[in-house]
């Protein structure tokens, strides 16, 4: 087809040339951008019709869903369990764990208050020689022991108001960390179920019908910005020399009185011919090179498809 249409263009071209100088054929080819979902699913709400004009932002299409937003939910309850866990081993043992380590702490400090009194008692009756030395022994130890209690539950006091280790509360931030990535990986995953305009555009085909189940990655929306419409023609290789990026040119289509003025944006370095032909002085002159031009905005718009005619240096 496209062959087809490069003989047909040449033909054109070189009657072209006949009857106008600098003025060759071409046709108007709109570059479209298709709207897709990143997910499959089944396609519950189709916005747009052919023809629409959208702007940046409007809905386009809405797919299904019900999965994700599951997702979403799991991902929000497992981390408020995370951040709750956090906050836990930070803050240390609950209070009424605290009380009872301070009830436990007062009641060795006044069994070691008792046994210091009751060591001192049994010194001076030792000195006196009223009672053996087995006995003064028995006083000290037992006023060592209540004196080593007091102070191990006051560090496990200390300890439960210090909260946690480092090592553990920095597990349980990173881990707070990917459950929130987790998050907002389902919140994305949800947002992309619903697709919109990315850009002002002519909405110019629709691809499913809603209720259609749409693969992943497949468009929906075909949208035809206005800048995206292109002007291709074909000039031959005698000319193709004097054109260049930014030359201004003229585009004439049927049924418009005056022409649109365009620039070009693109010259292909690749000679376009069919069938082959042989390089010689003779068929140098068929050999056609493809030259791409922008209407400049503001002008009535070209359609897709329709055949124009190029005149350099407009």
């Amino acid at each position: 087809m496209r062959r087809a249409l490069l003989c047909l263009l040449s033909c054109l071209l070189l009657a072209a040339c006949g009857r106008g100088e600098g003025l060759f054929q071409g046709y108007v080819e709109g570059e479209y951008v298709y709207v897709a979902a990143p997910s499959g699913g089944q396609l519950v709400d189709l916005a747009v019709s052919r023809g629409d004009a959208v702007t940046r932002g409007q809905r386009l299409f809405v797919l299904d869903a019900d999965l994700e937003r599951a997702a979403l939910a799991e991902a929000g309850q497992n981390l408020s369990q995370a951040e709750n866990r956090l906050a836990d081993l930070r803050k240390g043992k609950r209070p009424s764990e605290v009380a009872t380590i301070q009830a436990r702490l007062a009641e060795a400090q006044a069994a070691r208050k008792l046994a210091d009194s009751e060591h001192r008692r049994r010194i001076k009756l030792y000195e006196q020689r009223t009672i053996p030395h087995e006995e003064l022994e028995k006083a000290r130890t037992e006023f060592e022991q209540t004196r080593q209690r007091s102070e191990a539950v006051a560090q496990e006091l200390a300890t439960a108001l210090l909260g946690a280790r480092e090592d553990e509360i920095r597990a349980a931030e990173a881990e707070v960390q990917a459950v929130r990535a987790r998050l907002d990986q389902a919140r994305w995953n949800l947002d992309q179920k619903t697709q919109a305009a990315p850009m002002d555009a002519l909405v110019f085909d629709t691809l499913y019908r809603a209720g259609e189940w749409v693969p992943a990655g497949r468009p929906v929306v075909a949208l035809l910005p206005p800048g995206n419409i292109r002007v291709r023609f074909f000039v031959p290789e005698a000319r193709v020399a004097s054109l260049a990026p930014g030359q201004p040119v003229e585009v004439l289509a049927d049924g418009r009185d005056a022409p649109v003025a365009a620039t070009v944006t693109f010259v292909s370095p690749e000679a376009e011919y069919a069938p082959p032909v042989i390089y010689s002085s003779q068929s140098r002159a068929k050999l056609v090179f493809r030259v791409e031009a922008a209407p400049k905005p503001g002008q009535a718009p070209l359609n897709p498809g329709q055949p124009v005619d190029v005149r350099l240096g407009g």
